[in-house]
């Protein structure tokens, strides 16, 4: 594999940012958009990779990708309907490091042709899927990189839990992106949590007023969640403040227990939050606890897609404090969602000492339990995305 690939195998959620001036979905989205300017601020803003339209039907040239190559050291991915040599040869001599190869619209015969040919010529390639079927082909025949589109391109319809299912399906030995759909940070966790080591982001970048800027806002972390909650007008001001997960304790003998996970906006995630085993719910995501004799729950927790655990949660001791609880939790390995008294006046304190994945705060943010106050939510999700 090549720098392309090896630049999305990166510790971390990568991010392939694309630049394209208009979709046949959505029409025209940035009409002036002008690689020459876009990409080195993609690539400061922390772009894993830079994918650049080249297709008439999205307004992109060979152009633009040279004019891409020009200003920046990123890997370039050449991204059109490509299914001949000479394609490559384009994209090669364009400035090219990738080619996207469409499964939809080739042979197994010809994918292979075209993996073999990018390979002489020194070019990664990334092998589209949008279905089960496109996916198992890429996967029998050897695909190193492997993308799944939420995108139906026949009725441009977006389905992200298909997408989900399928990215968790691909092995581990793979480089994973996930394609089209992502216009949040919970989004995009999402996709992380079900594997993806990057997300390829083209129209949430292209409507923003600043797109190296939503790029950037898509890639920080930590994550900031808002637990505790039981009533939708509080769940309505934490998403509206920028929570990403929203989360929901079905334990029945916590005084923050909620009846049920309520409705969350699309660009969140829910969070069932267990003591001693999940239950059923519709949450996204489920943090279960371990059990502790005498305590509500115990301090520690692991955050679970499905049945795979995914984040290490650390939390006080129910009721107690710890003064090394910070310390501890710097410690910690992989993702680690950082609880504990968290609130406006010390989480960005926590984060500078721990760097988690995720901040979790709860009873600081409330005027009576399970009942949060308002501007308590809002300055702490402010502070802690600062």
């Amino acid at each position: 594999m090549g720098r392309f690939a090896d630049s999305l195998r990166a510790d971390g959620l990568g991010a392939i940012a694309e630049i394209k001036r208009r979709s046949p979905s959505a029409g025209d989205l940035r009409p002036d958009a002008d690689p020459a300017r876009i990409a080195p601020a993609y690539a400061a803003a922390g772009a894993a990779a830079i994918s650049v339209l080249v297709d008439e039907r999205f307004a992109g040239t060979w152009d633009d990708l040279r004019a891409a190559r020009a200003v920046t050291d990123a890997p370039l991915l050449a991204k059109g309907f490509f299914s001949t040599p000479d394609d490559l040869r384009t994209a090669k001599e364009a400035g090219a490091d990738a080619v996207l190869v469409l499964l939809r619209d080739l042979t197994d015969s010809e994918v292979t042709a075209l993996m073999a040919d990018a390979a002489d010529r020194g070019l990664d390639t990334l092998v589209e899927a949008h279905d089960a079927e496109e996916l198992e082909r890429g996967i029998a025949l050897g695909a190193p990189v492997l993308g799944v589109n939420a995108r139906d391109l026949s009725t441009f319809a977006i389905d992200r839990a298909a997408q989900l299912a399928l990215l968790a399906r691909i092995p581990a030995d793979r480089v994973v992106v996930a394609e089209s759909g992502i216009h949040s940070r919970a989004q995009g966790a999402a996709a992380e949590l079900a594997g993806a080591d990057a997300i390829l982001v083209g129209s949430a970048l292209m409507r923003a007023p600043d797109p190296s800027a939503k790029l950037s806002e898509l890639l920080a972390r930590p994550l900031v969640k808002v637990c505790g909650l039981t009533r939708e007008e509080d769940v309505a001001v934490a998403a509206e403040a920028g929570a990403d997960l929203l989360g929901f304790v079905l334990e029945p003998t916590s005084p923050r227990a909620a009846g049920a996970v309520l409705p969350v906006p699309d660009e969140t995630l829910a969070v069932a939050v267990w003591v001693g085993a999940a239950g059923d719910s519709d949450a996204d995501l489920d943090q279960v606890h371990t059990v502790e004799e005498g305590k509500v729950r115990g301090r520690e927790a692991t955050l679970y897609r499905g049945d795979d655990a995914v984040a290490r949660v650390l939390d006080l001791p129910w009721g107690e404090d710890d003064p090394a609880h910070w310390q501890r939790a710097a410690g910690v390995e992989g993702r680690l969602v950082l609880a504990g008294r968290l609130g406006p006046d010390n989480v960005a304190a926590a984060i500078a000492a721990v760097h988690p994945w995720a901040v979790d705060a709860s009873s600081s943010l409330e005027t009576a339990p399970g009942i949060k106050d308002h501007a308590r939510v809002r300055a702490y999700v402010e502070a802690a995305r600062a």
